[in-house]
């Protein structure tokens, strides 16, 4: 088994940019440019790549391969966009890489493209400023386009075989990973289970006890012997079962105005393992959005343009209305669950007020993106 954390320090210490290997400080999926120029990357390397691995690190800055982490990233359907906009799209998966000195929440993100005998990787329809049918190639260490598809060429297998060897596990590394783990999170109840005797996963959480339920929050699972964190979570609540064969996490989310917050399910997730030495990630959303009557959300639409009034003309916000400010995020949410569709335009105005006014409230508002992000994607 490969330890992703070793294979990134691999690439980023032998490698430069290259044909089977590109890095980035982050990716912006959640724009049309940021995703055609994903879709760009992952379209080069496929072609480049034909019988190996190539792999996108993101993270990291250019100029002096500072490792800087990116936010921990859960989107199942990834491979849903590649889908949709490639022809011949490869298989594509995004991991999430711990590495000790990044603060809490920070990960390095390894997207790995697998080698595909489909034929050219195209793009199947036009997205930005690409038109449909465009073709990609690595040329160096750019993703370059070409007037028609050309002879994929093996050329990086022997490469790729040497770095991926030279970053297989060891005992040694699975145990300091595993006592890593334990010091990191000693605060938050860190327990190791060991699955089909081979599968060594960490977990981390606080506990507590709501109306006789045990609920978890501040989760965070690992699986030591990739070094890659598979679950992360700022819910407060979190429920979880094990069994011989899984490990399965469902997430509540909280949702209300003014101190009337309810939990509802939100996501659930399953880890499980199997006795041929591998394991599976299934995700599905089970959430149901709590309907409001129009009274009450044309209520919390005007009382966040009026409190975003007062900020813009720097009044002094009373406590109450300091309250509603750190609910704002939150109660856009509950409108655009309910039909009001500006709320989300709403919510991308309001991004660099918030990050200036609070940490607290700007994760907040980065969870709500997560939220919008799943819900539409299902």
């Amino acid at each position: 088994m490969i330890n992703k954390r070793l294979l990134v320090k691999n690439l980023l210490a032998h490698n430069d940019e290259n044909s089977f290997y590109d890095k980035k400080l982050r990716l912006n999926i959640s724009e049309k440019e940021g995703k055609a120029k994903f879709l760009k990357h992952i379209c080069a390397l496929s072609n480049s790549n034909p019988n190996n691995n190539s792999f996108i690190v993101v993270g990291i800055r250019d100029e002096n391969n500072a490792i800087e982490g990116v936010d921990f990233f859960d989107d199942s359907k990834l491979q849903n966009l590649i889908n949709a906009y490639l022809k011949n799209p490869p298989v594509v998966s995004y991991e999430n890489i711990s590495f000790p000195h990044l603060p809490t929440g920070k990960v390095v993100g390894l997207v790995t493209v697998l080698p595909t005998n489909k034929g050219v990787c195209v793009l199947s329809k036009g997205i930005w400023k690409y038109d449909k049918g465009s073709v990609f190639y690595r040329d160096g260490s750019i993703s370059m386009p070409k007037d028609s598809p050309e002879k994929r060429q093996d050329v990086n297998s022997k490469t790729v075989a040497f770095i991926e060897g030279h970053s297989r596990n060891t005992v040694k590394l699975t145990l300091d990973g595993v006592f890593s783990f334990i010091e990191e999170h000693k605060n938050y109840d860190p327990k190791y289970h060991v699955f089909k005797e081979y599968f060594v996963m960490c977990w981390a959480a606080k506990k507590k006890e709501v109306k006789g339920q045990t609920y978890y929050s501040r989760v965070d699972i690992e699986l030591i012997n990739e070094q890659v964190r598979l679950f992360y979570s700022v819910f407060d609540e979190v429920s979880i079962d094990i069994s011989e064969e899984e490990f399965k996490i469902t997430e509540y989310i909280s949702l209300g105005y003014d101190g009337t917050n309810k939990y509802y399910p939100f996501e659930e997730v399953s880890i499980c393992f199997k006795n041929n030495v591998n394991y599976e990630m299934n995700s599905k959303i089970i959430f149901e959005p709590p309907i409001f009557p129009s009274s009450v959300l044309d209520f919390l639409m005007n009382k966040n343009e009026n409190l975003l009034r007062k900020v813009n003309l720097k009044s002094t916000l009373e406590a109450k209305d300091k309250k509603c400010f750190e609910e704002m995020p939150t109660t856009y949410l509950l409108c655009y669950l309910n039909g009001y569709l500006d709320a989300l335009d709403k919510l991308h105005e309001v991004k660099l007020i918030v990050k200036e006014y609070s940490q607290n409230v700007y994760q907040q508002y980065k969870d709500v993106l997560r939220v919008i992000r799943k819900v539409r994607y299902n």
